[in-house]
């Protein structure tokens, strides 16, 4: 069987999760910092997948701090020599591997234009790390499937532990057995999930995934995820995004993943669920355990709306593998792409 490589990582994450917040003290003493220097306003760093946990960590800084925060474009820095004055901003440079030049460099630049930076990766000893002010291990271990996983959550309960305020640990001390219940509902052998939706769409060329809030960044990561394991066209539209044009393209060839976690943003999809009905769209929802629907369930009992992102994405990344592997292929190693990508 293929794919064993990326099924292991899959399974790996409560444990990484339970790992990192183990060590949420050493956050809590960078977040310490980070707030005795009163940012006035925060960009976020990163590609790839590292780029959607930057994304929910825009979410955090906006709603959890009340701070304005944008994602950054490192070519304006590195491609185009721009040279912004970054006085009293927080720059989070967020990668795997620490190891692209560009966010290195682009974090050295914002450095000297007076940003306080703040490095979110997996490699303590990378280059990024170092040209950072601070730096934030996310404790994943070693990753060697080419599509990330444990990584990815990691970064996004690191960011959590990182821009949450005082006791962000303790509001996250239920996730890793929560992660553990989300698998184990999605597993071949559990009440639901992810190998049957995998058969449905085994002979699907394109597929639409929509979310809001807090979720929108699930949404991205997994058609990510689906296009680099399975070679799907999949495309991420927030709800409100999708009723703006792409909905024409929505027919019985186009599947709709949505993420409806319960929260504000499963609120906002409500209409966007409408909507998707009244076209008679073929609809996946990724719903609480519990929840009347025929798709992938997440154990969200007792889990803040903020942290059911770390949950939402793990039946998703099951379905990926599922799909890769009956599809033929194999997800520990995508064709064209290797662990780390280094750009400019």
């Amino acid at each position: 069987m293929t794919g064993e490589r990326m099924a292991a990582e899959v399974a790996e994450q409560p444990e990484v999760l339970a790992r990192l917040l183990a060590s949420a003290g050493e956050i809590a003493d960078v977040a310490e910092q980070v707030r005795r220097t009163r940012p006035r306003f925060v960009l976020i760093a990163a590609r790839g997948t590292s780029d959607h946990a930057a994304l929910y960590a825009k979410y955090l800084t906006e709603i959890r701090l009340g701070l304005p925060a944008g994602l950054a474009s490192p070519s304006t820095l590195t491609v185009y020599g721009s040279r912004p004055d970054l006085t009293d901003v927080l720059f989070v440079a967020v990668s795997q591997s620490g190891g692209s030049p560009d966010l290195v460099d682009s974090t050295a630049a914002a450095r000297e234009l007076g940003a306080l930076t703040v490095a979110v990766t997996n490699a303590a000893d990378s280059p990024l790390a170092a040209a950072s002010q601070l730096h934030v291990d996310v404790r994943a271990g070693a990753e060697l499937a080419v599509a990330a996983t444990k990584t990815y959550t990691a970064e996004l309960l690191a960011l959590y532990l990182l821009l949450s305020g005082a006791d962000a640990s303790g509001h996250a001390a239920a996730l890793p057995e929560a992660a553990a219940r989300t698998l184990a509902l999605n597993a071949p052998d559990g009440p639901g999930g992810a190998a049957a939706v995998a058969a449905t769409l085994r002979d699907v060329s394109r597929l639409v995934v929509t979310a809001r809030g807090y979720s929108y960044p699930t949404a991205r990561e997994a058609a990510l995820k689906l296009m680099e394991t399975s070679y799907l066209s999949a495309q991420a539209f927030s709800g409100a995004d999708l009723l703006h044009g792409p909905l024409a393209m929505i027919d019985d060839t186009v599947p709709v993943v949505a993420v409806t976690s319960p929260g504000r943003g499963g609120q906002a999809m409500i209409p966007v669920m409408d909507r998707l009905r009244s076209v008679d769209a073929r609809v996946i929802p990724v719903a609480a355990d519990g929840a009347e629907h025929s798709g992938l369930s997440i154990a969200a009992d007792g889990i803040a709306e903020e942290l059911l992102p770390v949950l939402e994405i793990l039946p998703l990344q099951q379905l990926a593998w599922h799909l890769a592997v009956a599809r033929g292929e194999d997800p520990d190693r995508p064709r064209g792409l290797s662990k780390v990508t280094r750009t400019w």
